[in-house]
């Protein structure tokens, strides 16, 4: 995660960072560029209109568009951060869950054998975690074009589960917890697998493919059509107004694209290596 000061105006207008839009739509900003220099060129020098030709009044349907592709990205945005921000609760569920079974563990385990065990796995459980999210083959389990052999793809957070289950049973059994206190201790490990499918859910589920198509087509006809109706009012000089509405709206889409999945590799994606290292110090602080 990008690490800034929200109050630094000028470090966000002058400094482009690797997550910044800009770089990754030069090349189409300097396609469209052409592209309306092209079609002013055509307007002005050759196609010499009638006033009341209609498409001149292009630009009518342009300001009734504009509107609803207004409606559309602000709502593709909220979407996707939401989608982040649950994420990050998610995560944060998580080290208050991992702290919380340490804090159990370290008054009712007497056992340095055992106090390792736990030390060890809980905190191994955050790890395996944030590797599995990062895995593209986790995002892919719901395709129905992709099948992902079982043996070669275990579920390793189930596995990290099973583990602690298994030996929280085994000291019940041995008498070292009360049957009270495998209860308690089994709600934790049981959130664990909660956050884990939640987090899952967000991998898995990308935003459907009907709408995120047809947002991205309709931004590129969109573009496409502004400068048959504006050239005749600004000349030349539609070829920037052109460029940078779509340079606003494509990066609208680009951004909802990066934050929809918070869990990859990401400038603006969530830090859960960080997390999941801090998850490590706090267990081996209170175990």
């Amino acid at each position: 995660m990008t690490s800034y000061n929200p109050k630094d105006w000028i470090s966000f207008i002058f400094h482009l960072s690797k997550a910044d839009t800009f770089r990754k739509l030069i090349p189409m900003m300097f396609i469209i560029g052409i592209y309306s220099g092209i079609i002013a060129y055509l307007e002005i020098e050759y196609w010499h209109l009638p006033e009341d030709s209609h498409v001149k009044n292009i630009s009518i349907m342009h300001g009734m568009l504009g509107f609803v592709i207004s409606l559309l990205l602000a709502y593709r945005t909220n979407t996707a951060y939401d989608r982040w921000w649950e994420g990050r609760k998610m995560w944060g569920g998580l080290v208050n869950n991992s702290r919380n079974l340490a804090i159990k563990l370290s008054v009712v385990l007497k056992d340095g054998n055992d106090r390792k065990f736990f030390r060890k796995m809980i905190p191994g459980y955050a790890s395996i975690l944030y590797k599995h999210l990062n895995d593209n083959d986790t995002s892919k389990q719901l395709f129905d074009d992709v099948d992902l052999e079982i043996d070669q793809h275990k579920h390793r957070p189930n596995q990290i589960a099973k583990m602690l289950f298994q030996k929280v049973n085994d000291l019940y059994l041995t008498s070292k917890i009360t049957g009270d206190q495998l209860i308690i201790i089994n709600s934790e490990i049981q959130s664990f697998t909660e956050i884990c499918g939640a987090c899952e859910r967000i991998k898995n589920t990308p935003i459907p493919y009907s709408y995120s198509a047809f947002i991205k087509k309709f931004i590129f006809i969109y573009v496409l059509t502004l400068p048959f109706g504006y050239v005749f009012s600004l000349g030349y000089y539609v070829i920037p107004v052109v460029v940078f509405i779509f340079y606003v709206l494509a990066s609208l889409e680009l951004i909802a694209e990066e934050i929809e999945d918070p869990f990859g590799s990401d400038a603006n994606d969530l830090p859960t290596k960080k997390i999941s290292e801090n998850i490590k110090k706090h267990i081996e602080e209170l175990i």
